[in-house]
């Protein structure tokens, strides 16, 4: 009976069912991808440094996690000294570099020889290593979302670049020229930003990072294992409030929503409760039917906006395949509990007003 008189009052105003059901979707999705969005570029940006090959990462003193926000590039000649250290089997010295032109990209400028030695060599799609001053080579995921081929011209940090290769992506960054050049555009001739430094063996890792850290106590020396276990948003204090804040923000809009949803329901319908207090309807029973009915809603946004993010989720993989999402079973699970719990607060305080209306008032209420 009441399951009936739920539905039925759900489906007697449709437009403002589905103004109800769309604000929960909405706080569904943005739950989901801002989450996800962050996760998946923090995860995709340390796999990429994974990839490189490198056991241990040589930043300068007061380098940020996010690699291309750093310090003043240190002096290349360090790779050097590195090299002398006993269990390191290769130094890669790295220039980073910003770039803007079609989305946010970081631009590894690399020592061919070195960098192959870290990392084993790209995996060639098309095209070849750089070879002259203004080649580039860019990774197919950047390819693909740009449409740029072998052979084409590529404007990048204002300048003119040949595609010489397209490789697989992984490796560090999506976009690769040489050190000499991006040292010359910057004006940090000599210098780098990063060095990745291999071992002869993975077991070594620890006795080099102390020797380096012997040998140069103000840098930020990390192994590749620490830097992953680091980018998360719990060790980024700033992600993780943006992040909170627009799960606020979120909430927020699906609470207002069903709050004034329901307190115009309970207006319209005073006769109707009046009705249902005559005949006997308890306060519990008048407040449990509108949660139910506040409820139903949240669970029909819920599903919308599963719905809604995996269909944005596939876009955002076809056309920009460069924006990595990630979307979690742990994720799903708490979107819909803050639905739900947002429906249930939002419509409490109109449940509450229901249950304490007087029969005879509602009753002669026009």
């Amino acid at each position: 009976m009441v399951g009936k008189m739920i539905v039925a009052n759900v489906l007697h105003r449709p437009i403002r069912t589905i103004v109800s059901i769309l604000a929960v979707a909405i706080e569904v999705g943005m739950v989901l991808l801002v989450v996800g969005m962050t996760s998946g570029m923090l995860n995709e940006s340390a796999k990429r440094v994974e990839g490189v090959g490198a056991d241990i990462m040589v930043q300068p003193p007061g380098a940020s996690f996010f690699l291309g926000i750093t310090a003043a590039p240190m002096p290349i000649k360090i790779a050097d000294r590195l090299k002398e250290i006993p269990h390191v089997q290769a130094v890669a010295p790295v220039l980073l570099q910003f770039n803007t032109t079609s989305g946010l990209n970081l631009v590894y400028g690399i020592d061919m020889k070195t960098f192959d030695e870290v990392s084993g060599g790209f995996v060639y799609f098309d095209g070849g290593p750089l070879k002259n001053p203004w080649d580039i080579l860019v990774d197919d995921w950047y390819a693909r979302s740009n449409h740029v081929k072998v052979g084409e011209t590529l404007n990048l940090l204002s300048h003119d670049f040949h595609v010489v290769g397209i490789v697989e992506h992984g490796k560090g960054a999506r976009l690769f020229i040489s050190i000499e050049t991006a040292q010359e555009m910057t004006g940090a001739r000599d210098r780098a930003s990063i060095f990745f430094v291999k071992c002869t063996d993975p077991g070594y890792t620890q006795n080099v990072l102390n020797a380096i850290r012997k040998l140069m106590p103000r840098y930020q020396v990390l192994s590749v294992k620490e830097y992953m276990s680091m980018m998360t948003s719990n060790s980024l204090p700033e992600l993780t409030d943006f992040v909170n804040t627009m799960i606020a923000i979120a909430v927020g809009i699906g609470f207002l929503v069903i709050f004034l949803s329901m307190y115009t329901t309970i207006t319209e319908r005073t006769r109707e409760i009046g009705i249902l207090k005559s005949l006997g309807a308890s306060k519990f029973y008048i407040i449990k039917a509108i949660l139910q009915e506040a409820g139903l809603l949240a669970i029909g946004g819920i599903i919308l906006g599963f719905i809604g993010t995996f269909l944005v989720h596939r876009a955002i993989s076809a056309y920009f395949p460069t924006l990595p999402v990630d979307l979690t079973m742990a994720w799903r699970a708490r979107a819909a509990v803050l639905a739900i719990i947002g429906s249930l607060v939002g419509a409490f305080y109109p449940a509450l007003r229901a249950a304490k209306l007087d029969p005879i008032e509602a009753l002669g209420y026009e």
